[in-house]
């Protein structure tokens, strides 16, 4: 090659670096390419303008990525420098483009880069209603449309994309999220959010409570935080012995505002209550692959914590499932057998009862087939995406 390749990853959703991570530092460490990350603003439900660039650089820090900041009021300022830097690949993590600002939409960018689609999303298990097989909104959007290269997780996905007329440009190589999920525990260290000891001296049981974002029927229908929250605070102050961390999907408290679920009064209230107590603590923006590793449990409503957790840490999820919610697809089915399934909080307290004495139910069957239901390739995700970057590269400089 006569210069390395020039990657950019435009990122915003740090909450899903890990779909990126493995193919920058592959990329990082070949002389081939010349990978640049680029931190980027965001507008998510329930903001009221295009914010959170410096939550995006700072958590990008904190990993110690090597990245430039668009800090520009303007984004046609930001697009300017992307031409600039005239990367032969920009790389997206995030697909709904009204999350974008104008001039970071795909539309703009393809006028004079390749742009490269990553799933941030693990695992596709939710079917949409009247839809049968591979939901709409996950090959039928602006970027699944007009993305030069898509690298998919799953064959049903890879058919999906084939009968949309884009075989040529999506490929089954699975995904880095899932490499990194499944080496976590040879990989990552253990992080707890709470630093306590028992009066005994012995340590506290350490449970995430992970609730959705998702409230109605018009879109996944398995959030029910506004029904969890009282019980789930009562519960934590009734249970000094238990540490209780609230990961909540980056979306949560944007969407129960915006979507008048919650004032943002009550949401405040709510809040400050939470976290005056010892024994909780809201995790925000903190490696989920690290807390779980450090956790007893997880609580989740859904959707791709059911399938992360056990493939992280080989332990069922905890599902507090929400009567109505949209069907599962076949690889959901899979993730759901792989948890233990609640519907209530009394259901909960026994399963956590459940976890104090060691005895919750064994999903180990379970879960290695999930295992083998979503990893496609022996081969790593990064490994075939940067192999397929350099052969789409070296046909094009033909």
């Amino acid at each position: 090659m006569s210069k390395p390749i020039r990657v950019v990853f435009l990122t915003f959703y740090f909450e899903a670096w890990d779909a990126f991570d493995a193919i920058y530092k592959q990329m990082k460490a070949d002389d081939r390419f010349d990978p640049i990350v680029i931190s980027i603003p965001r507008k998510l439900t329930g903001y009221e303008k295009f914010q959170d660039e410096e939550l995006v650089s700072s958590y990008l820090d904190s990993i110690h990525i090597e990245h430039e900041r668009f800090k520009f009021k303007k984004s046609k300022d930001g697009l300017a420098r992307l031409r600039e830097l005239s990367p032969d690949y920009i790389f997206l993590n995030y697909p709904w483009q009204r999350n974008y600002k104008k001039k970071y939409q795909i539309e703009k960018l393809i006028e004079f880069t390749k742009v490269c689609y990553v799933p941030y999303f693990s695992t596709s298990l939710v079917n949409e209603p009247g839809v049968q097989g591979v939901a709409l909104h996950q090959y039928t959007q602006v970027t699944h449309e007009l993305a030069h290269l898509v690298f998919l997780q799953d064959a049903d996905t890879k058919a999906a994309f084939d009968a949309n007329g884009r075989a040529d440009h999506a490929f089954l190589t699975g995904t880095p999220k899932i490499d990194a999920l499944l080496e976590a525990k040879d990989k990552v260290s253990p992080v707890w959010s709470i630093d306590r000891t028992l009066p005994d001296g012995s340590k506290p049981l350490r449970v995430i409570w992970a609730p959705h974002h998702s409230y109605g029927v018009s879109w996944l229908n398995f959030g029910h935080f506004t029904k969890q929250r009282k019980p789930m605070l009562d519960y934590a102050k009734s249970h000094p012995e238990i540490d209780v961390v609230l990961r909540p999907h980056p979306f949560l408290f944007g969407t129960l505002t915006g979507r008048d679920l919650m004032t943002a009064e009550d949401l405040k209230s709510w809040r400050a209550a939470w976290d005056a107590l010892p024994n909780t603590f809201t995790d925000i923006d903190g490696p989920f692959t690290s807390l779980a590793l450090a956790s007893d449990a997880l609580i989740t409503d859904g959707v791709s914590f059911i399938a992360e957790y056990p493939l992280a840490t080989k332990k069922p999820a905890i599902f507090w499932e929400k009567p109505g919610h949209w069907e599962f697809s076949n690889l959901g089915d899979i993730a759901e057998q792989s948890s233990v399934v609640v519907s209530s909080m009394a259901e909960v307290e026994d399963v956590l009862d459940l976890v104090k004495n060691d005895s919750l139910p064994n999903r180990q069957a379970e879960i290695d087939a999930l295992v083998k239901a979503v990893r496609p390739s022996k081969k790593s995700a990064a490994n075939s995406i940067v192999d397929l970057v350099i052969k789409d590269y070296q046909g094009s400089s033909k």
